[in-house]
């Protein structure tokens, strides 16, 4: 406890206060907008069918589009791509609402859907690019970076787990339609407050810093990425299957079992626990690199979803799931700890913006076979698509090399791990106060 609550000093001291809170209410709407719009779809076509088209086009709007997003932030500075990204966004979405409430028809429906999808802020990956910024201007050490991580990590579990119960509230309370108004004033009020905030200045657009050195520069001019970052990739893809065939075998099992409505609380109980790991991960002692942390959050995921093959009632089902949870958020935390760690600062928002791409498409993906494979062999059907995703996530995780040093940024070469015998260190400038003034 003690820990964690010195990790949002570590991190407060450095953002302020109210960026956290702001940067968490403007993720909400995404987590909002996917199941939302699904409810919505289906209540007011009455077609499931119809209702996963149009979710299926919002997933790959952002899938598609969130990597131009980062690239351009990465260019042209966060406040005007997020200004103009949260406008459309919320244009978009309640036109949605008017779409689905006024009977229109599948196609222009899906048309809506992807626009609002491409147009999803990444208020998530910017926030925690610019926290990273505002760590390397204010001269922290990589206890500090670690800090930032854990908590960005959190805000992202919190606000995907809150997200989606919102939905379900205004869907009881009165309808889908509700949910996405809101997400749509969400993204208006506090993605215009996050492109706003004061700390938008960290990252004001580094055109003259993407000049790569020689020794890692195409002719073209655009630097290389290390392996690790595209393994790094393959594994949030991975991830997100997890969490889409967790989301299928959890809604058929809770269906068999007669207690459809338990689904939501089930997933939502991993995600609370997976959110407190994720922050008290900000107190692990340095010495424990990020090779070990992403090799054992892995392989923890694997080993834990194993038991999700043999569970047949609510109870183990319950305590399965919640176990679980506790290697999901340390894997993403490290996941993008790695992603900044080692791609250049000039190209950070591009690339927390593929891995965040990475996740919501490997998630969609598994949410569609999986519910395929439930329907045919039950629960453990989906299931076992997650325990696949972990075996594979691991894999790429023990083949992969991992970067002992920062590759960029901090004056030291990239040095796979294997050929140092040291731990991970961190750069030069890492002999600064641990906890500097904003």
């Amino acid at each position: 406890m003690v820990g964690t609550v010195a990790t949002c000093r570590r991190v407060i001291a450095l953002t302020g206060p109210l960026l956290p809170l702001v940067s968490f209410l403007a993720r909400l709407p995404v987590a909002m907008t996917q199941f939302g719009s699904v409810l919505l779809v289906a209540e007011t076509s009455g077609s499931l069918a119809t209702a996963g088209v149009v979710g299926g086009a919002l997933s790959a709007g952002q899938v598609v589009c969130g990597p131009l997003l980062g690239r351009l932030a990465d260019r042209h500075g966060q406040r005007p791509v997020v200004l103009a990204a949260a406008a459309v966004n919320a244009v978009a979405t309640a036109a949605l609402v008017a779409g689905a409430l006024g009977g229109l028809a599948t196609a222009p429906l899906a048309v809506i859907g992807a626009v609002t999808g491409a147009s999803v802020p990444l208020v998530g990956p910017l926030a925690r690019t610019r926290s990273v910024a505002l760590a390397h201007r204010s001269g922290a050490g990589e206890g500090v970076l670690g800090a930032v991580h854990s908590v960005e990590g959190t805000l992202d579990e919190v606000s995907f787990v809150l997200g989606p119960a919102l939905v379900g509230l205004a869907a009881l309370a009165a309808h889908p339609a509700l949910a996405l108004g809101l997400a749509a004033a969400l993204v208006a009020v506090f993605g215009t407050a996050f492109a706003l905030h004061p700390t938008a200045t960290a990252t004001p657009g580094a055109t003259a810093a993407a000049a790569a050195s020689p020794a890692t520069t195409r002719p073209g001019g655009r630097a290389r990425h290390p392996g690790v970052v595209y393994a790094v990739r393959g594994t949030l893809l991975l991830q997100g299957a997890m969490f889409g065939a967790c989301q299928a075998g959890i809604a058929a099992l809770t269906a068999r079992l007669g207690v459809p409505g338990q689904a939501g609380t089930v997933y939502a109980a991993m995600g609370v626990f997976s959110a407190a790991v994720g922050l008290a991960l900000g107190a692990l002692p340095a010495r424990f690199g990020l090779r070990l942390r992403w090799r054992a959050a892995t392989g923890a995921a694997l080993l834990l979803s194993v038991p999700l093959l043999f569970t047949h009632t609510l109870a183990p089902l319950y305590a399965v799931v919640i176990v679980l949870g506790a290697a999901y958020a340390p894997h993403l935390i490290t996941a993008f700890a790695l992603t900044e760690r080692a791609v250049e600062p000039a190209r950070l928002a591009e690339a927390t913006a593929y891995a965040a791409s990475a996740l919501v498409a490997g998630q969609a993906l598994a949410l569609a076979v999986s519910g395929r494979l439930a329907e045919a062999y039950g629960p453990a059907g989906a299931f076992a698509v997650a325990v696949g995703a972990a075996a594979g996530a691991l894999l790429l995780a023990l083949a992969t090399r991992v970067p002992a040093a920062r590759a960029h940024g901090a004056g030291r070469a990239y040095v796979p791990a294997q050929q140092t015998a040291a731990p991970q260190t961190a750069a030069p400038q890492t002999a600064a106060p641990q906890t500097p003034a904003p």
